[in-house]
């Protein structure tokens, strides 16, 4: 369970005085649920007889000797008749325990809503900031069965758990584990205690041959079958189906129960009908049968009648305690929002002071920025202005080289002309030159023609 409790008693001791001394300890009033169990020198499972000795009893006396306090009767609707905040938490933790031992049958779509009822209790509150992820995947939430059933990855079904594990905020440890007890006790194991049972006598027969020299030995017996004691009667199921039962009998339809050795007989109110007849393998399981048999008819009995004056005063006592922790759990809610309120006027401001301060630093660096492109401007300024008057004296220089080419210009165009009369005058001058040479060698040829004449 929850803790290990150790302590020392006379060796005189009832089971009674044991019981009691645990149940102060822990501050349990509603004791009639609870039980001390442990294994018998058989390991059968067996609860300690509060009319005893402790001694007397079939303990394993090697000391420590040790006892489980779990719940050994079951109630009907936990939200009406579960008291106590303790007595709700310890049928808490014993459900869980048997449904993720696989000792309790649980749909994989119910298990994934208790897990996250569970982890509402162990952890409240959903926190989106705080969560760390793997949180649920290391925890021991679901039963292996589950696991095993789908090809899912431990990180697939935390996601799904954390998804009912946010809607669950605002709720208290008590009322989450409430709301599990309230889905646990629909399921159809929840608060059975199975025994194996015979539709007919056991029969051990030993039949012997001898073939090629060996012993062959059967035990030969009846189809089994299983029986179940709740808080609401007797069921009897199939060997391989837990969970539907084949026959039923309510409390108010039992007017008889009794064993004689391992022979157990239940009769009905009704006197037609035959009397339900099975046995045991041992003694010992009839002994409890009967035992579980007796308690859950009490409690069924004291349920239909008004509650003790003691019960009455319990109850009143836990719903002024459980108003006064509503107050409580109110004012610390309100307290909660307002310093939640408060933290996030706080840091919306400080993130807006941040937002300031990175906007003063840009405002600053821009500034900065701006300083230096003015300096750089007025640097290019200057330049700008040495760049024009050097520009401008260059224009200047280039409109005089312009006026120079011009009257250049002028000039060649002038001695051009003058080059060009001069030419035509040499061209004429060798026109007549080449006229006259031609009017010379005309008069050359015809001396030469007269000379040749006069000889």
């Amino acid at each position: 369970m929850d803790a290990e409790l150790e302590f020392s008693l006379n060796w005189k001791a009832t089971g009674q005085e044991l019981f009691d001394l645990v149940c102060r300890t822990i501050g349990l009033r509603e004791t009639w649920y609870f039980g001390l169990q442990f294994n018998d020198s058989k390991s059968y499972v067996a609860w300690l007889k509060l009319d005893k000795r402790v001694r007397d009893q079939d303990v394993d006396k090697t000391p420590p000797m040790t006892f489980l306090f779990l719940a050994k009767f079951y109630p009907e609707d936990v939200s009406e008749e579960l008291v106590q905040e303790v007595t709700q938490h310890l049928f808490f933790l014993q459900v869980k325990q048997n449904i993720l031992n696989m000792d309790l049958y649980c749909a994989p779509e119910a298990s994934v809503l208790l897990a996250s009822y569970a982890v509402q209790a162990k952890y409240g509150d959903f926190d989106e900031n705080t969560y760390q992820p793997g949180l649920l995947a290391n925890e021991d939430l679901l039963p292996r069965r589950v696991i095993d059933q789908y090809k899912m990855t431990l990180e697939m079904w935390e996601e799904r758990i954390k998804i009912w594990y946010a809607d669950h905020k605002g709720m208290s440890r008590d009322e989450a584990e409430m709301e599990y007890l309230k889905i646990a006790q629909d399921l159809d194991m929840y608060g059975v205690n199975y025994f194996q049972i015979f539709n007919k006598k056991v029969i051990n027969r030993k039949i012997r041959f001898f073939f090629f020299l060996s012993l062959i030995t059967w035990s030969l017996q009846d189809s089994n079958l299983w029986l179940g004691v709740t808080n609401l009667g007797l069921s009897i199921y199939e060997h391989d189906n837990k969970l539907i039962p084949k026959i039923m009998f309510p409390w108010s339809e039992i007017s008889n129960i009794s064993f004689d050795d391992k022979k157990f007989i239940i009769k009905t109110v009704d006197k037609s009908s035959p009397n339900f007849t099975f046995y045991s393998k041992k003694l010992k399981l009839n002994k409890l049968i009967l035992d579980l048999c007796i308690g859950n008819h009490d409690l069924f009995m004291r349920r239909r009648k008004p509650d003790p004056m003691d019960v009455q005063q319990m109850k009143a006592q836990a719903k002024e305690e459980k108003h006064r922790r509503q107050i409580e759990r109110s004012k610390l809610a309100r307290e909660k929002q307002l310093r939640e309120d408060l933290e996030r006027e706080k840091a919306a401001l400080e993130q807006r002071l941040i937002q300031y301060q990175e906007e003063l630093r840009i405002a600053n660096e821009s500034l900065q920025q701006s300083n230096e492109s003015a300096d750089l401007l007025a640097e290019k300024s200057m330049l700008a202005e040495q760049e024009a008057m050097l520009l401008q004296q260059k224009a200047s220089e280039a409109e005089n080289e312009v006026q120079r080419i011009k009257l250049t210009v002028i000039q060649t165009e002038e001695e051009k002309k003058a080059i060009e009369d001069k030419a035509r005058e040499t061209e004429q001058l060798v026109k007549r030159y080449h006229e006259e040479a031609e009017r010379r060698r005309n008069e050359a040829d015809e001396l030469k023609r007269e000379v040749v004449h006069a000889k």
